[in-house]
């Protein structure tokens, strides 16, 4: 009769290396941030809880320069930047707009189209995560969604039950569309147009100085408007194809 050993001790794991464990933790910044914005809507504290998507937004732009830096992008990453994603831009709007303006809305109507909106961020982000389509992007990114429903808090415009319960639903079918809106993760210093850039943001400028609280609003209204007329910021931005090419 021959005995075979049974291992019981357990493989020993490597412990993950800073370069994997920084760009998650900069991906927790944001999700913090959805979070507390959740709070401070529920508390009828409508400005610093807008605000709190902004600074989602700055995380969730460093936490792919992070990985990409330290060369520790992960599956894992990927996907829980897209839940991170889903409570800052989809479930904090949502829930912004609908304790600020919705709640008692039509019945039960103002919840149901604050949960739609933040259906159509999560099919956005499950679409993404999926289809990696080259060029612009298919459908307003969820970002921008989350941030242009917030800037009409930062705006402090008349947040008329009817139409917020209207910007909801559009900016909610828009994410789901096809409709091309302009990527710019392709712009280097290499391939941008200077001049153009220094243009752009003399005018972003401009419009800060302007319109103060309201230039978020103005800024994305036009964001969103380019994406429908076609117009992608992402190749006006670039420098044409024969001065970015090396010549030996």
């Amino acid at each position: 009769m021959k005995f075979f050993k049974v291992r019981t001790g357990r493989k020993k794991r490597k412990p993950l290396s800073f370069r994997q464990i920084a760009p998650n933790m900069v991906t927790s910044g944001n999700l913090f941030c959805g979070m507390f914005s959740l709070m401070l809507a529920f508390h009828g504290r409508f400005i610093p809880a807008a605000w709190l998507v902004f600074f989602a937004a700055i995380f969730d732009g460093l936490d792919g320069k992070v990985a990409r830096s330290l060369g520790g992008g992960s599956q894992f990453g990927l996907e829980f930047d897209s839940l991170a994603d889903l409570v800052s831009f989809g479930v904090a709007p949502a829930m912004l707009v609908y304790v600020g303006s919705l709640d008692g809305f039509g019945g039960v109507l103002g919840g149901v189209i604050a949960c739609f909106f933040a259906l159509c961020v999560a099919l956005r982000l499950a679409r993404f995560n999926v289809v990696h389509v080259p060029g612009p992007f298919q459908g307003l990114p969820s970002p921008a969604g989350g941030l242009f429903v917030a800037s009409f808090f930062l705006a402090r415009v008349p947040l008329f039950s009817v139409f917020m319960a209207s910007v909801l639903v559009f900016t909610g079918l828009l994410m789901v569309s096809s409709v091309p809106y302009a990527n710019l993760k392709k712009l280097t210093r290499e391939s941008a147009d200077r001049r153009k850039c220094v243009l752009l943001l003399g005018a972003v400028t401009l419009c800060f100085t302007f319109l103060k609280g309201a230039a978020p609003l103005a800024l994305f209204v036009l964001y969103i408007v380019s994406g429908l007329l076609r117009f992608d910021w992402g190749e006006w931005l670039l420098l044409p194809p024969e001065r970015t090419e090396v010549h030996v």
